[in-house]
């Protein structure tokens, strides 16, 4: 069976855990899309981890791990990962990586970092980890997949003269950089290939088989439905498909096979970068949340930036979910909420002073004022309650409330950052 694990939102919603819980019944776990732009947070035995490429199975033996076709391969960051697992008593992982992966190029992150500052005020919050740069590249056709290192030295040469003709351009006339080399970038390439050596598979195949052995495929989508190109807060959003429904493309498995869409929903929300935020809170309310969010507080996983705060936001979650074709939620880091006397959440949004029940596209967004409705906090800590009956009353009604407004069953809740924490209705 084939299970997918993706956020309903910002991204920032709870994935790793849930990844990394839900893996132990899993054969194999896929990355399929993003690069290292973002990270997974996954405390455990080990430890405290971010992983940013590497699928949430690797703390397990048993799991075959996929970094799938659709991901933006950045090869120093995957031997970093690799090496600070070992370093820290992980067992090797079984890591496999899709013969026609991309791969994220020391230009694209210069590039990415050059526009950024080109753009100054009007940024777009970039990680500067080169993404926008490589998927602009990978569909204009010319990135490099990694089975193309294994191509005739003249053939690889030519392509790389093709394509540093156009980077150079806007090294020379835009950013007033010195210009890329042949030489340079086939070195590169070159020692790209010999580390990848050891991981690199047609996943594709192996996929399929698995698919007709039966086995346990989990899906991992980076980011959340409200950073989707498409569906997203467009132009704030990200540059690979964020959806579960990319899962079969960024994999290479057929659509129909997904059975399950685990859609990640947050207790509060929280963003890193630019856009729009509808249920946003600032000042000293907004530093509590962050204080207390999170394990050791709300800082992006990839930048260490602090995020950005607010309340439950009921109609981005709805949207983010029905873009997911979510079958269950699972609802995260409720346990933080546990101060409050009470607790706002964003039901409905006030357009041109009107009330909306719908996620409207980015220029109508920005107009949006979040209506607020107050339910009873529980005012304890939930953590180590292992049956939902347990839970405090109020805690109960706050999820039910979330439930009815979504549409979708809460079937997991997170009430504590470690794997235990967990509990199934």
């Amino acid at each position: 069976m084939i299970k997918a694990i993706v956020g309903a939102n910002w991204g920032d919603e709870g994935k790793g855990k849930i990844t990394d819980v839900e893996a132990a019944q899993s054969d194999i776990v896929v990355r399929f899309q993003g690069g290292s732009n973002a990270g997974h947070t996954i405390i455990n035995n080990y430890g405290k981890f971010a992983l940013h490429q590497l699928p949430s199975g690797v703390f397990y033996s048993h799991i075959t791990n996929i970094i799938g076709n659709g991901v933006a391969l950045s090869v120093e960051n995957f031997i970093k990962e690799m090496k600070s697992l070992e370093e820290r008593g992980v067992p090797k992982p079984n890591v496999v990586i899709s013969d026609r992966v991309q791969l994220v190029m020391p230009y694209h992150i210069q590039l990415d970092t050059f526009e950024e500052a080109r753009l100054s005020s009007r940024s777009f919050g970039s990680t500067k980890s080169g993404i926008a740069p490589f998927y602009s590249d990978k569909f204009a056709k010319i990135g490099f997949q990694v089975s193309e290192l294994y191509d005739e030295e003249e053939a690889l040469r030519e392509k790389i003269n093709q394509v540093i003709t156009l980077k150079n351009v806007l090294y020379e006339h835009l950013y007033r950089q010195p210009k890329l080399t042949v030489d340079e970038v086939y070195n590169k390439l070159m020692e790209y290939k010999k580390l990848l050596e050891p991981y690199v598979a047609d996943t594709f195949t192996l996929l399929h088989k698995a698919v007709k052995e039966g086995k346990n495929i989990l899906l991992e989508g980076q980011l959340g439905a409200l950073k989707d190109p498409d569906f997203g807060i467009y132009p704030m959003v990200t540059s690979s498909s964020t959806l579960a429904g990319y899962g079969a493309v960024g994999a290479g498995l057929p659509p129909y096979e997904i059975k399950e869409i685990i859609a990640v929903v947050k207790a509060y929300s929280s963003a890193v970068g630019a856009g729009e935020f509808v249920s946003e809170i600032f000042g000293d309310e907004a530093d509590e949340l962050r204080r207390r969010g999170g394990d050791g507080g709300e800082f992006g996983a990839t930048t260490g930036r602090p995020r950005r705060m607010g309340w439950l936001d009921l109609v981005a979650s709805r949207y983010g979910c029905q873009a997911q074709g979510a079958t269950c939620v699972a609802f995260t880091v409720l346990d933080v909420l546990g101060y409050l006397d009470e607790i706002p959440v964003c039901v409905a949004y006030e357009l041109n002073g009107k009330r909306i029940d719908s996620f409207p596209p980015t220029n109508q967004l920005k107009h949006c004022k979040p209506i607020i409705a107050k339910l009873p906090g529980w005012k304890c800590d939930i953590r180590g309650i292992k049956n939902y009956a347990d839970l405090p009353e109020n805690t109960r009604r706050y999820i039910e409330f979330a439930e009815k407004a979504i549409g979708v069953p809460i079937k997991i809740v997170s009430n504590g950052p470690s794997r235990e924490n967990i509990i199934y209705r």
